[in-house]
Formats: C-alpha cells, sequence, structure tokens
C-alpha cells in the first residue's frame, strides 16, 4: 500500500534547530521524527512511500535513500531549483507537493494515507483506513479529542451526526469553538482528490483542498480517534516529547544506551568518575561525552553525544545538543543548547555568539578553556539575563 510523508516545508517554528535539521529529521534522543513514521506505515502494510522535500532536502535523502534498510521502499519529490549551484526550497504546499507527485505519474492509483513529517504517533491506521471504505469518504481527517481550554492551540473540525465534515476552525478561542476536535495533520485520501488540485501552483491540504471538499458536498469525513499524538510544531513541544519520553510517558519510544543507574541512561564510552558528579534522573547521555567532576545533571535531561560538560556546571531539566562544550560553572535550567544558541522552553532565543559569550557555551570539538569555574559563573548570570 502506498502512503505519503509531508517533509517539505522549513520548520520556522523550530528555530533555531531547523536552520541546520529538516523538521522531520529533528531526533528523539538520536532517532529522527520520521523515522517512527515509517516505522508505523510499514507495520500496518504501507511499504510504498513519497516524501516531498524541500527545505534541506538532502538530509532526509542521504538518511534514509532508498528505504530498503527500514522495509519500505522510499522515493522523493524535490520542490525548488537550483541558483548559483544550489538548491533552493520552494514547497509548493501539502497538496500542491501530491499534484506534483501525480502529474509526474499517477503514482496514487488507491486509497493512500499522508502523514505530517513532524509527529510523534502511535495510531491505528487500518482501523481508520476501514472507516473511510466504510463510508465511501473521498478524503478522511483523523482527529484528537482535546480539554476545550486547548482548543485555541489547534486547527479545529466539526463535523454531524453522521461524521460528516461540515466546517473548520483556524485557533477559535475557548468560547468561539463549536468543537473538541483537532486536525492531526492525518489524513486517508482517494486518488479521484487530486482531480481538485491545480497543477504547478503553491496549494494546501488544510487551507485550500478541504474547504473547496466541504463546498463541493463531496463525501469527506472525520473520525476522532484515540491515540498517541506528539505534535513537534514548535520548540517547546520538542521540549516536552524529550521530557515525555525521559519520563515514560511516550509509549512508543524507548530511551537508547543502558541504564547506568537507575533512571540513568548512558551511550558508548562515557567518561565520568560517578563518585564525583551528581546525577539525579530521569537523564541520557549520549556516547564520547565527558562529564567532569563537580558538574551537577538533574532530569529530565538529555545530554546529546560527543558533548563536554565542565567542572562546576549544572544542567537541570534541560537539552543539550550533540557536539556542546558547557564551560565551568555554568548554570542551565530549563534552556535547550543547539549550536551556538541557547532556547529557554517559551522558545525564546539567545545567540551566544552574537552575545560574546560562545565561549562560555561552544563546539566541544573546539575546546576555549575558561580560568576558573568562578568566572565561568559571572558570564553564566548574563546568560540567564540576556534579552531575547
Amino acid at each position: 500500500m502506498k502512503a505519503m510523508i509531508l517533509a517539505a516545508g522549513k520548520g520556522t517554528r523550530v528555530r533555531p534547530i531547523t536552520y541546520t535539521i529538516p523538521k522531520p529529521m529533528i531526533p528523539i534522543l538520536q532517532k529522527p521524527v520520521m523515522e517512527f513514521l515509517v516505522e508505523l506505515l510499514r507495520q500496518h502494510g504501507f511499504d510504498q512511500i513519497m516524501v516531498n522535500v524541500s527545505h534541506l532536502a538532502n538530509e532526509i535523502e542521504n538518511y534514509f535513500r532508498d528505504g530498503q534498510r527500514f522495509g519500505v521502499e522510499i522515493a522523493y519529490s524535490f520542490e525548488g531549483r537550483i541558483v548559483d549551484g544550489q538548491l533552493v526550497g520552494e514547497a509548493l504546499g501539502s497538496a500542491g507537493g501530491m499534484k506534483k507527485i501525480q502529474d509526474f505519474y499517477p503514482f496514487f492509483d488507491d486509497t493512500f494515507v499522508v502523514l505530517c513529517g513532524d509527529a510523534l504517533i502511535d495510531l491505528n491506521i487500518s482501523e481508520a483506513v476501514r472507516f473511510h471504505k466504510e463510508k465511501g469518504s473521498i478524503a478522511t481527517i483523523v482527529m484528537k479529542s482535546v480539554p476545550r481550554e486547548q482548543v485555541s492551540s489547534y486547527g479545529v473540525v466539526v463535523t454531524d451526526e453522521d461524521d460528516r465534515i461540515k466546517t473548520f476552525q483556524e485557533k477559535p478561542s475557548v468560547d468561539e469553538a463549536m468543537s473538541t476536535s483537532i486536525n492531526t495533520g492525518i489524513y486517508i485520501f482517494e486518488p479521484e482528490v487530486l482531480d481538485y488540485v491545480p497543477s504547478g501552483q503553491e496549494f494546501d491540504i488544510g487551507g485550500d483542498l478541504f474547504p473547496k471538499l466541504v463546498e463541493m458536498g463531496a463525501p469527506f469525513y472525520g473520525i476522532t480517534m484515540d491515540f498517541q499524538w506528539v505534535d513537534i510544531g514548535k520548540v517547546p513541544d520538542y521540549w516536552r516529547a524529550i521530557r515525555g519520553v525521559l519520563l515514560g510517558e511516550i509509549k512508543n519510544v524507548s530511551i537508547p544506551g543502558k541504564e547506568v543507574a537507575p533512571g540513568v541512561y548512558t551511550g558508548l564510552n562515557v567518561v565520568m568518575d560517578w563518585d564525583k558528579v551528581e546525577i539525579q534522573g530521569p537523564v541520557y547521555i549520549g556516547a564520547m561525552t565527558r562529564i567532569e567532576d563537580g558538574a551537577k545533571i538533574v532530569g529530565p535531561t538529555m545530554i546529546g553525544p560527543s558533548c563536554q560538560i565542565s567542572s562546576g556546571t549544572t544542567v537541570e531539566n534541560s537539552v543539550i545538543f550533540e557536539y556542546s562544550r558547557l564551560g565551568p560553572g555554568v548554570r542551565l535550567v530549563d534552556k535547550l543548547v543547539f549550536g551556538r544558541y541557547c532556547v529557554d522552553k517559551t522558545g525564546a532565543s539567545i545567540d551566544v555568539q552574537a552575545a560574546a559569550l560562545d565561549w562560555l557555551i561552544t563546539d566541544a570539538r573546539q575546546v576555549l578553556p575558561i580560568d576558573t569555574p568562578e568566572e565561568g559563573r559571572a558570564i553564566a548570570e548574563l546568560l540567564e539575563h540576556e534579552p531575547e
């Protein structure tokens, strides 16, 4: 069976991570979020997967290649052009991306599933497809019910008593919301739906195609299902996903590495004197990371591979990406460190290089010594109060 993963977006709301990593490749404890989707599709018999790519397309293609090592077949549709020898992404929108593939050659020749490439899910896709076929639907949205106080964060779907979709509300207020069922970005289509998508232009599934289907009175349905859905749409969402995995709240993601102490997991060849480092789980420490004497690590915290955590440093409730070096005396609480950026859990970002703090938080491959932990702590105070 055939499926499509939408992977062409720039992921602007997950910056700075998506400056160098496309959103589907954002790691959930070292494993790209899109890999979980590929595994789920394979489990439900979807073994021919089309992926539209644009922003940082090579990162996705070089990792997944033809899909063979994942037990599926994968092909790619690039959206963009070449300017001065460089690939420049120009996404066509979610529906426009499907249409481009179909115009190239009719790949979608039977019922197919479309997933956004930026969510962790454990959906029973087979059950959703059965509903779609029983209804004789041309398009089906898989929905999830959320508490009413959360509706303003999502696209709300309104259906009638027969589950037929009547209208949509984009992030309505709590008082205005006509439903608590939200669009999860998981769709089931018949090939005929592409007849209503124009060729060669930007066209969105939610913003353009779906309103058109409602206006036409097409057989268009929604099914509300109870499943785990962890959206990685924004930096705070990613933060919650990592915390959820470490706390055991996300069912289909296991913590990698070896549990070397209760709630403490490490990759290969981690260097640390366990008697001289204070650690409170849950914590994951990636391979080839060095944690110096006197450091304090408080979970839930993830420290990526090949990092260096210097003496006197405190890392609490934080996410540290690979090759990060934290200087002596740094105190990071509720922070995400990614390359030259330090981000708080609301998404506010500090460019440590622009703030002249790049000797305090830097690349572990270019070690710049700090004289004393006291000096590090003094500069860390600046980091805590640096404006966005």
